[in-house]
């Protein structure tokens, strides 16, 4: 894969952040390419990691996951154990969908999702908390969803 996209590849990528069950005539129609030189094209940006995963994207409130908080969280120290000690243990919970070490007022950022208030305060009270390196947690529960999207921008 070049280290640099084509306009081609890019709008391969746009069509697939938006449809990633389409089919390759779709796709190949879509970006004006033929079906096998599109195939191709996907299959070299899948395996240069370009394209990352295919997913389906679930609506939590219908799978009985409505609450979504960001919690930011203070580490004891700043060491690289801490840091590792604190990723490691975070990986294992199925509530965060997202943690992100960051700089700034606090050591990190995480997307939570669960059933409602009262589950997400078990797993902070049970969970969360008890790590080790964690020193101070604070949630921010959003009142609205103004956009949420999984696509990156390509054009």
């Amino acid at each position: 894969m070049p280290d640099t996209l084509d306009a081609i590849d890019r709008r391969i990528l746009m069509a697939l952040q938006r449809n990633g069950r389409i089919s390759n005539v779709e796709l190949a129609n879509e970006v004006g390419l033929s079906p096998s030189p599109c195939l191709r094209r996907v299959k070299l940006l899948e395996e240069s990691g370009v394209i990352d995963q295919y997913v389906a994207v679930l609506n939590g409130a219908k799978v009985g996951l409505g609450l979504t908080v960001f919690v930011r969280v203070w580490f004891k120290t700043q060491d690289a154990a801490i840091t590792q000690q604190f990723a490691e243990t975070v990986r294992g919970f199925p509530e965060v969908l997202e943690c992100y070490l960051t700089t700034g007022e606090c050591d990190a950022i995480m997307r939570v999702v669960t059933e409602d208030l009262h589950a997400y305060w078990r797993f902070q009270s049970d969970h969360l908390t008890r790590i080790p390196s964690v020193q101070s947690v604070k949630t921010d529960v959003p009142m609205e969803t103004i956009k949420r999207s999984s696509e990156l921008s390509l054009m």
